[in-house]
């Protein structure tokens, strides 16, 4: 895998050519930015720029201006190669709080060291209604110890809207939910994303979580998907280097509250 080209890939096709990720979402362009405003459940955010030194400051007040009008929260989506390169600097002067930073890994499925396998005793269950996506946030809530209604509501609105383009999926230990995960599949792009992976305190360190990115690199390798792509903890980093994923720059969340 040539990792400029599958980086300037990605910047393309979900970054600058970013499509909306869910019901009631739109795109816009503006300002030398490219920015998302959800729907009432979903993200809001910038999630690319071509910036240089002379512009950034008045793109940066320009988009503040923006969401604040909406009277919403928003994340600006920074990657290290994005410039200038003390874009990072800038948001956090102009009032942006950075969020811990995470790696950028892609893998090409045909080439990835994936074994679906599952731990003995453990089963997996495809998140398909309420029941299910119900308790995918509760493991979310349990695994991450933050609140899960936002993400319970979003689900629920892709799964109705456009239920081709998420998968989300349960581990359970006999009727126990201890591991869950989602996957965001790009329609018209090579990538289908991975998101959420967390497994509850207790049955970490058992192959779970492996076990959840091979089931959802399986299922987007067969719906014609080329690469898989995940903003890695420092935690999940080592397991997706193993299975064959590769760092290709680092992402750090920035947010403002109007």
């Amino acid at each position: 895998m040539d990792h400029a080209e599958v980086l300037a890939l990605h910047d393309r096709d979900l970054r600058e050519g970013a499509r909306p990720d869910g019901p009631g979402a739109c795109v816009e362009r503006a300002g030398g930015v490219v920015r998302q405003v959800a729907g009432e459940h979903g993200w809001n955010g910038v999630l690319w720029s071509d910036l240089d030194d002379t512009g950034a400051d008045a793109a940066i007040a320009e988009q503040i201006a923006y969401f604040t009008g909406l009277g919403r929260a928003f994340e600006w989506k920074l990657y290290g190669h994005d410039l200038p390169s003390d874009l990072g600097q800038r948001l956090t002067a102009a009032g942006f709080t950075p969020e811990p930073q995470e790696t950028l890994m892609v893998g090409e499925l045909a080439a990835l060291n994936i074994d679906p396998q599952l731990p003995d005793g453990i089963r997996l269950l495809a998140a398909t209604d309420r029941v299910g996506v119900d308790l995918v946030a509760d493991v979310h809530e349990k695994a991450f110890g933050t609140d899960s209604s936002r993400l319970r509501a979003r689900l629920l609105d892709q799964l109705a809207a456009d239920p081709d383009t998420v998968v989300a999926v349960v581990a359970l230990a006999g009727d126990e939910p201890v591991s869950a995960a989602r996957m965001e599949l790009v329609p018209g792009t090579q990538f289908a994303g991975l998101w959420g992976g967390g497994t509850v305190e207790g049955w970490r360190g058992r192959g779970i979580y492996r076990a959840l990115v091979a089931h959802r690199a399986r299922i987007a390798a067969d719906r014609g998907h080329r690469y898989v792509q995940v903003d890695a903890s420092d935690q999940s980093r080592p397991i997706l280097e193993r299975l064959g994923l590769a760092p290709l720059t680092t992402t750090t969340p920035y947010l403002y509250e109007p």
